[in-house]
């Protein structure tokens, strides 16, 4: 269940981005990430029409990681969902170490919009996602409309309400100077995703990052989801094989339980925070949708699955009190995302 990727390493707020010898293994993890979705997809799990632009997945996955996947991109989606349903669109979504995600194209298709929607991700990262979005039409008439124009550089593209940037999460100048170019609303209602991303920044960066964050926004909500429990045996053969390629988890002492992982934000000058281990976010999920994809594959046993749920989690912070009761119980009648 590897992650999207994003920053890892030492570099100060003022500094120029150097170069981290773990970083180009951090941004071999999007693609994982992606080919790990797009066999999901393939699958039936969920529906997304975008991520095979990006990846041509051909090796079929075990069915606990497709599963895994399932849950990581169903909670995410659940909290999405429900922080746009409150807002009734007057919002704005940036998601930090983006990698390959499609959700803006796949927000394009449903009654949800939102403001604006940025995305940031190494410059290597960005890039290709520029590529690939360029190259296809059916991705730039999503980010185009009939008023709008597409500006594209070989790491950004900014659309009318769509913004694209390669940036150094470590490098906080540099994120300031991003968002502006994205024209980003301070006092807007902000929703932040991180899929398996806070946990390659070193604790100190991102303790900087988290705490300006707090600074700049008025009302936000941070949704990230990353590993827990990483102080047991299984925790330990997870961390061997991210070490083996080159992956140094600077951020792990946030990773050790659900309480370091909501003190992590509550530390940082964030409202408050709440977590759940993936077994919770998965049993929160319709039960007729579990029986659907239960029956897609079946499992030789579940205890790999289980420890896979209990050693990944999905957190839920907050700045102001607008958005404290965000959780992850499902409404019977939510709207989708287009993942079901």
């Amino acid at each position: 269940m590897e992650p999207p990727s994003a920053g890892g390493g030492v570099a100060h707020n003022n500094s120029t981005h150097k170069f981290h010898p773990c970083d180009e293994a951090v941004i071999a993890t999007n693609d994982d990430a992606s080919d790990c979705k797009r066999g999901a997809v393939r699958l039936g799990y969920w529906k997304d029409d975008y991520i095979g632009f990006f990846v041509r997945n051909q090796e079929r996955k075990a069915p606990e990681i497709n599963r895994g996947y399932f849950a990581r991109v169903k909670g995410v989606e659940m909290c999405v969902e429900k922080f746009l349903k409150k807002t009734s669109g007057n919002c704005q979504i940036i998601n930090l170490g983006c990698g390959f995600d499609t959700l803006y194209f796949r927000l394009r298709d449903t009654p949800h919009q939102v403001k604006n929607f940025i995305e940031l991700d190494f410059p290597t990262v960005t890039a290709r996602k520029c590529y690939t979005i360029k190259r296809n039409k059916a991705l730039l008439a999503k980010i185009n409309d009939e008023d709008g124009e597409v500006r594209l550089s070989p790491t950004d593209l900014h659309g009318p309400n769509y913004h694209l940037m390669g940036v150094d999460l470590r490098n906080l100048d540099e994120v300031d100077n991003k968002l502006q170019q994205a024209e980003v609303d301070f006092t807007l209602p902000t929703i932040f995703l991180a899929e398996c991303v806070l946990v390659y920044i070193e604790a100190q960066n991102c303790g900087n990052l988290l705490k300006w964050i707090a600074q700049k926004f008025q009302a936000a909500v941070f949704v990230n989801y990353e590993q827990v429990n990483m102080n047991d045996r299984f925790g330990d053969v997870m961390l061997n094989n991210l070490r083996s390629r080159g992956c140094s988890l600077a951020g792990v002492e946030s990773c050790l339980s659900l309480e370091t992982q909501t003190n992590r934000f509550k530390d940082c000058g964030w409202s408050g925070a709440r977590a759940w281990d993936m077994v919770q976010v998965y049993e929160s999920i319709s039960s007729s949708e579990r029986q659907r994809i239960e029956r897609l594959e079946m499992l030789d046993e579940g205890e790999l699955l289980l420890q896979l749920f209990q050693h990944y989690c999905l957190v839920v912070a907050w700045l102001g009190v607008a958005f404290q009761d965000l959780d992850i119980t499902v409404e019977e009648l939510m709207s989708s995302l287009n993942i079901d």
